[in-house]
């Protein structure tokens, strides 16, 4: 199974390499990741936009240039001595969680990017640490579980775009509400307030869709993300999942937790083909990203 690969336009060099033959992710391949993605971006605003909303992000006045990133819909802006991972903003001239804005004029057109923050982002860490595909690129139709306030989710909703749409579950009322306040400018964002444990509850409102992303910090995750891939996931759909190590068990090493949580998705026709731990950003998290029923998908 292939690791992130890196590179400095590719968000990381090594990332937390390796898939399922043991070395799984690396602390030095996180760290590695966040010299050439957005560590250094982070820095000078990423990271003061996590702490201090609008401060830090690319320094004022300097010459900032946009490139594209690998993966699409994704870009890094340069400039100086930071780089920034960013998307482009789907509602020009509005902040959704007081990130920087960045604003880059070509051939007399100006494009507004946000900063997407890997401290605040468990996606955007991912993206950093050299994953080889999270497979949400313009106008793919994504399942979100455990959607929160909004903060990935809009970073999502700028990349499928306008012809993509991001149904957005979430369980708690209180996040809910700024979920659906961030829907209110984002058209392609459908929230749903419910339990991601229940899917027939929002089956109505749900079509299949190509990638599953889960972030839902519970025990029985696999199991969830199971359930919600039988009635809305492709075949040959992907999915990306979020897994903190604590929350399954808090007494077992985080590698075993991963490989067993590994292990039950593929119980699921679920076909793992990539894991990366989230170190520096996160502790004792990795995402695993991999394919739904591949083998029906490749018969039809």
């Amino acid at each position: 199974m292939r690791g992130g690969r890196g590179g400095s336009d590719r968000g990381g060099r090594g990332g937390s390499r390796g898939g399922f033959g043991g070395r799984g992710g690396s602390r030095g391949g996180a760290r590695g990741g966040s010299r050439g993605g957005a560590r250094g971006g982070s820095r000078g605003g990423a990271r003061g936009g996590a702490r201090g909303g609008a401060r830090g992000g690319m320094r004022g006045g300097a010459k900032v240039m946009v490139e594209r990133h690998r993966h699409e819909g994704v870009f890094i802006a340069k400039g100086g001595k930071d780089d920034a991972l960013v998307t482009k903003n789907m509602d020009p001239g509005f902040s959704v969680y007081g990130e920087k804005r960045i604003t880059v004029e070509a051939n007399g057109e100006k494009t507004e990017y946000r900063v997407w923050n890997p401290f605040r982002s468990k996606l955007a860490a991912a993206i950093v640490g050299g994953v080889e595909d999270v497979f949400i690129k313009p106008g793919s139709k994504l399942l979100y579980l455990g959607a929160a306030n909004g903060t990935t989710v809009s970073h999502c909703s700028d990349i499928v775009g306008p012809e993509g749409e991001v149904y957005a579950v979430e369980f708690s009322h209180r996040s809910g509400r700024d979920l659906v306040n961030v829907a209110k400018r984002r058209t392609n964002i459908i929230p749903i307030v419910e339990d991601a444990r229940y899917p027939l509850k929002y089956r109505i409102l749900v079509p299949m869709v190509d990638v599953i992303f889960a972030d839902v910090a519970q025990p029985d995750q696999a199991r969830i993300v199971g359930h919600n891939a039988q009635y809305f996931l492709k075949p040959g759909g992907h999915f990306v999942i979020s897994i903190k190590a604590s929350c399954i068990d808090s007494t077992a090493p985080a590698e075993s937790v991963f490989a067993a949580e590994i292990n039950k998705l593929k119980t699921m026709d679920m076909k793992p083909k990539e894991y990366v731990t989230l170190e520096p950003y996160e502790r004792d998290h990795a995402v695993v990203i991999g394919v739904y029923r591949d083998d029906a998908a490749k018969k039809s």
